[in-house]
């Protein structure tokens, strides 16, 4: 039976509570080979902290100085030049703090983000096909972008802050136990204030990270669909479309920004009410002489400097939650195993003589469904085997299973006998080149999408193999031949030109079998000839897998296979199947009949 379950689908939109805990320690393993800079970066911040702290004390010392008979006037300047050279020497200590953090914070995200794409490669295709990729494309941006902040800014700061609330409270118990114990009273109004903040701020970022993914998905589909938009007209219904879509996120994105407004007003209160007690006690303590003048300022700004941090709680907390939802989403594509993978004793092999073989196969997409219904044959080496049917017989299916883009539920697949799920994916993948009828283009040049960044292939090897398919021809009336620029997805290349980079692309790589998917269909006139003569060196130079409904193309194959509905039909060469005259002959007849009608047509035109 087919597989399937969480264990093997992406599930974006699945509701998955990873506990805080669990995402500190998973992005906490990130930070292991960086603890030399990151120590540094902590030492500096206690040397910060301590320096500010003495602030309040220097001004203390210096106003209790004015109040005595005889001012000590080289007391206070001494004072006074001690706080300038504490006030730079913090400036610097925390500028070299930043730059440390922020190089080594880069550093991070730039192998976070290398984890995620490696592992999105490894995914299977029945996986891509479960999710939109513009989803994909913002946990490998946008959320990992979301968690440099976490590493450059917020863990940094949350140790600031802490220590900065500890020497605080310290300083204030010393210099008057009962003025300190008036602050203390007011932390558990603090902490629950803070704690429903962090309840709700969590939902709400993980609803702005969900609608951000679906705007992100939604414009990547559309944007790469809106030829077929304008041509059916719907700009409209895909405006009223995303207008509902934006609309939920901006809810999303109140509903966070309400739960941040009325956390940091509420902080404020407390701060003023803490400000009120201190006043109102400490001058009675004046007063007394229990304290000075000096020490009361100094509990004004240390009560500053005990409510500072904890405001600044509010955006450390807006970024940490927004941290921790972009991290769990994150972990959870990196939690998402590959469908098809090695076992731990599959082969490497160097290259395949090229015998294929299928043995009862059964494949279905989904359980029940199947679209592969006992199918045998075998393709000898260096043979040529071809694959015709309507659309939906299977036919491809057959080409990514010999691939490994699926696994089959019943039966075997055997390449030079041996099964393929006992060779190594890298190794099946790499003897086996496809020619596919949509081409995929990258942005870069015609050399670097021939190459594919395999260095090890020369530019000889590259000019060799375009000459061989043709494709030599129409590059060499390129202005920059082959640095000419690719743009997005080839678009200023015709379909043939194309394909004939797609054929020098796979024969450069050297295969020991080729798989041609409908090569030859949606080509322009002026390059099919190109194409029909590299098709027939393509073929002779191993064993070659032909998907094709131009019959035409194939007519020199070993052997035909005709499938429908997932079952093989009718199976020998051209001649054997006409001489059958069964499914095949009446294909070929209709093939036939329309190109002698389309003939008649071009005549007709050019009389």
């Amino acid at each position: 039976m087919a597989k399937g379950g969480p264990e093997y689908d992406i599930d974006i939109n699945r509701k998955r509570n990873m506990s805080d805990m669990e995402i500190i320690k998973r992005l906490l393993r990130y930070v292991k080979p960086f603890i030399k800079p990151l120590v540094i970066a902590f030492v500096l911040v206690l040397i910060v902290v301590g320096l500010d702290l003495l602030g309040p004390l220097f001004i203390a010392e210096v106003l209790d100085s004015l109040g005595e008979d005889n001012i000590p006037i080289t007391r206070i300047i001494i004072i006074v030049v001690l706080y300038l050279v504490a006030l730079f020497v913090g400036a610097f200590v925390a500028y070299k703090q930043t730059i440390i953090l922020q190089i080594t914070g880069q550093k991070i995200i730039y192998n976070i983000r290398q984890d995620i794409f490696e592992h999105i490669e490894r995914l299977s295709i029945s996986q891509y096909n479960k999710v939109p990729i513009g989803k994909l494309v913002t946990r490998a941006t946008s959320d990992v972008d979301t968690l440099n902040m976490l590493y450059t800014d917020v863990i940094i700061s949350l140790i600031r802050d802490v220590l900065t609330l500890v020497g605080v409270f310290v300083i204030m118990f010393i210099k008057s136990p009962i003025l300190a114990l008036y602050i203390l009273a007011l932390t558990p109004a603090i902490f629950l204030v803070s704690y429903i903040f962090r309840k709700f701020s969590r939902k709400a970022y993980r609803r702005v990270r969900t609608n951000v993914s679906i705007i992100n998905a939604f414009l990547s589909e559309h944007l790469s669909g809106m030829k077929l938009i304008q041509i059916f007209n719907r700009e409209d219904k895909k405006y009223k479309e995303f207008v509902d879509k934006n609309r939920k996120l901006n809810h999303s994105h109140y509903e966070r920004v309400l739960a941040f407004s009325l956390y940091r007003p509420t902080i404020y209160l407390l701060y003023i009410a803490a400000v009120i007690i201190i006043l109102w006690e400490g001058s009675y303590q004046v007063i007394d002489g229990v304290i000075s003048f000096g020490v009361l300022f100094a509990f004004t700004q240390y009560i500053s400097r005990f409510f500072q941090p904890i405001q600044n709680l509010a955006e450390q907390f807006d970024t940490l939650q927004s941290a921790f939802t972009s991290g769990e989403r994150i972990f959870e594509i990196l939690d998402t195993s590959p469908v098809i993978t090695d076992k731990e004793e599959a082969i490497e092999l160097e290259n395949f003589k090229g015998k294929i073989e299928f043995k009862n196969v059964w494949f279905a997409y989904n359980e029940g469904e199947w679209v592969l219904r006992d199918v045998s044959f075998v393709v000898q080496p260096k043979e040529t085997m071809a694959l015709v049917g309507a659309t939906g017989s299977g036919k491809t299916t057959i080409i990514s299973l010999i691939v490994r883009n699926y696994d089959i539920q019943q039966g075997e697949i055997l390449i030079d006998d041996i099964n393929i799920k006992d060779i190594k994916l890298d190794s099946l993948r790499r003897n086996i080149g496809q020619m596919l009828q949509d081409v995929f283009l990258f942005s870069g040049t015609i050399e670097s999408n021939i190459r594919l960044r395999d260095e090890t292939i020369t530019d000889a090897e590259i000019l060799e193999a375009c000459k061989y398919v043709n494709a030599d021809q129409f590059i060499q009336k390129l202005p920059e031949k082959y640095d000419e620029p690719v743009r997005e997805r080839g678009n200023n290349f015709s379909s043939g030109q194309k394909q004939l980079l797609s054929f020098a692309r796979t024969l450069v790589h050297k295969p020991s079998l080729m798989i041609l998917d409908e090569a030859t269909a949606n080509i322009d006139t002026e390059t099919e000839k190109l194409i029909q003569e590299s098709l027939k060196k393509m073929m002779n130079i191993g064993t070659t897998i032909v998907v094709a409904h131009r019959l035409s193309t194939i007519q020199h194959a070993n052997q035909i296979i005709v499938m429908r509905k997932g079952k093989i039909i009718e199976i020998g060469n051209h001649q054997e199947l006409l001489k059958q005259k069964g499914h095949y002959f009446q294909l070929y007849q209709l093939q036939y009949d329309k190109n002698i009608a389309d003939n008649m047509e071009l005549v007709n035109l050019k009389l």
